[in-house]
């Protein structure tokens, strides 16, 4: 008798330019049964971005249909008309192919998703080795002009407050570190469960 899959949800949440991007992709290449939840986003695609792939771009409309519809697990503004969400059927698709799901989300949808999936998530924050740090990081990735930077900079610093309502805090210092830490709590987390 096949014992029926029980799902798990790894939430990755960090101040942009944190390192949380990098560190998902490195988890989803090992063997972990683990699949990207694609979340909607109402911002534009950046150079090299693929609707479908990184996000699901929605125009502000069609965002707002959908939380109207009752269609996103969790959503926010997180800057002016600039919505982001996790929609309740990337959840099923991933599910039914009996993989866990990894989101990698702002730090209040984190918390939203901590909430909604209770015991069967595991919510990891990835720490910046400082503020300097994140800043040169933003500045260096050259997606961002001066007055968004400063943006995520004022938001980082709020951010990082709430650190500690996470299930684990990993300090993003060293990259090859960080990820090994990852992978090895991810697998406990699973295995345990």
């Amino acid at each position: 008798m096949n014992k029926k899959f029980n799902g798990k949800a790894i939430i990755f949440s960090a101040p942009s330019g944190a390192g949380k991007t990098t560190i998902v992709k490195e988890v989803l290449k090992t063997d972990i049964p683990l699949k990207f939840s694609i979340s909607a986003c109402s911002r534009s695609e950046r150079y090299g971005e693929e609707n479908g792939k990184d996000y699901h771009f929605l125009n502000v409309k069609e965002f707002k249909q959908k939380i109207d519809r009752n269609e996103f697990i969790e959503w926010e503004e997180v800057y002016k008309n600039n919505y982001y969400g996790t929609l309740k059927s990337e959840i099923d698709r991933i599910w039914k192919s009996e993989n866990h799901v990894i989101f990698d989300v702002d730090v209040i949808g984190g918390l939203s998703l901590k909430k909604y999936f209770g015991e069967n998530a595991l919510s990891i924050f990835i720490n910046p080795p400082s503020i300097e740090i994140l800043f040169d990081r933003l500045n260096q990735r050259g997606t961002d002009n001066e007055s968004s930077i400063k943006e995520r900079m004022y938001k980082a610093k709020t951010e990082l407050t709430y650190k500690n309502q996470f299930d684990m805090v990993i300090a993003n210092d060293n990259l090859n570190f960080a990820v090994q830490k990852t992978i090895k709590i991810i697998k406990s987390f699973i295995s345990f469960r």
